[in-house]
């Protein structure tokens, strides 16, 4: 027997295990999960450990003693406790929905400083990140100014709430707090999943799926981390202000009719109705055509952080109501053809700052890839 076959065999394990990079990073990013597969294949060679990895996925060690991303809302020492905070709930094995619960939580209750007795200032005996009361069974003014003892027994009552990685990040957080003031902290939910992000390598964008976290898979009713789940499966047709469509503020989604159309975020309900056509009828009953005009029967939603949604060519009257509370993942509608429209899809946009214009209007593609709900169910 020659030399050739083992050459031959690493050279179709070394092929196979390039073909598996290619494949890994079309599907998600290329992270702890590339690196263990290709450990595994390889044969030997120099170990790649999965918790040195970056990106989304969550392999990598959360560092509290060395230098910290800046952030222009926090100061070092801030962001460090929000580090720990990270950290305790990384060793307790908590979902990383949990870690970015735990952290605006903090953002309100304390600004992520360790604060102790401010007395008359005080509220109440509320002492810590999360100005937790020895009063009420916490545990001594000592213990609540440990962060990383603070944050076990946030976490420890978080994961005792049934249903809690559903629910809206506010309701999760009242349900472990009992706040006077509930609705304060859902305005802490985006930066509290962009730090997450950066000291925990993009644990916001993940999705638990058999008690893993897989980055960019929130496309089926699965909520990311950080709050966000893609409207329907599938991938994106005519995309946002193209060449040949300058003024197309969304993207499309194709889909069958009655596809059911999923809120992206928690928020609330500003418009569900039939948008007029060019001649100003609401004819929102009937399939539509291309020159027609109008989204058809539609839903605009307002969520934390002054982001709105807008879910257009339903075939059938909206599921929801103006001023209606709905939480990620809810059912609105059905996929149809009504409105300005050659053929059954959803067309989905979203607006910053309040604003339900064009001007509002970013691309969907992007700002869902970063919170973890491409799209297309890719990253």
């Amino acid at each position: 027997m020659d030399g050739s076959a083992p050459r031959r065999r690493q050279l179709r394990l070394g092929a196979l295990a390039a073909a598996l990079t290619a494949i890994l990073a079309l599907l998600c990013c290329t992270g702890g999960t590339a690196a263990f597969f290709l450990t595994e294949l390889s044969g030997g060679g120099s170990e790649v450990r999965p918790e040195t990895q970056s990106g989304c996925g969550q392999k990598k060690q959360v560092n509290i003693s060395g230098k910290m991303p800046r952030f222009a809302q926090y100061g070092d020492t801030q962001i460090r406790n929000a580090a720990v905070i990270i950290k305790v709930g990384s060793d307790m094995k908590v979902p990383p929905r949990g870690w970015v619960v735990a952290v605006a939580t903090a953002m309100q209750e304390s600004g992520l400083r360790n604060l102790s007795h401010l007395g008359s200032r005080n509220d109440h005996d509320s002492v810590g990140l999360f100005q937790q009361r020895p009063s009420q069974g916490w545990g001594t003014p000592a213990q609540l100014q440990d962060p990383s003892y603070t944050s076990r027994k946030f976490y420890e009552k978080l994961v005792k709430v049934p249903g809690w990685e559903r629910m809206s990040l506010t309701r999760a957080a009242q349900r472990v707090q009992i706040s006077a003031f509930p609705d304060a902290y859902a305005k802490h939910e985006e930066l509290a999943s962009k730090i997450v992000d950066a000291l925990a390598g993009g644990a916001a964008r993940t999705v638990q799926v058999a008690k893993k976290s897989i980055c960019n898979a929130a496309t089926r009713g699965q909520i990311a981390a950080s709050g966000w789940t893609a409207p329907i499966p599938g991938g994106v047709g005519s995309g946002f202000r193209t060449t040949s469509r300058p003024s197309h503020n969304g993207v499309d989604i194709g889909a069958r009719k009655h596809t059911l159309i999923r809120v992206a975020a928690t928020g609330r309900v500003l418009v569900a109705r039939c948008d007029p056509d060019n001649s100003g009828r609401r004819s929102c009953d009937v399939d539509g055509w291309p020159g027609k005009g109008g989204c058809g029967w539609f839903v605009d939603v307002l969520h934390a952080g002054g982001y709105i949604t807008r879910y257009c060519h339903m075939i059938v009257k909206p599921r929801v109501v103006p001023g209606q509370s709905v939480k990620a993942g809810d059912v609105i509608g059905e996929v149809g053809s009504s409105g300005n429209s050659s053929g059954p899809h959803l067309h989905f946009e979203v607006h910053l700052d309040g604003d339900r214009s064009s001007r509002g209007a970013v691309n969907p593609a992007s700002f869902m890839r970063d919170r973890g709900a491409a799209l297309n169910g890719k990253a």
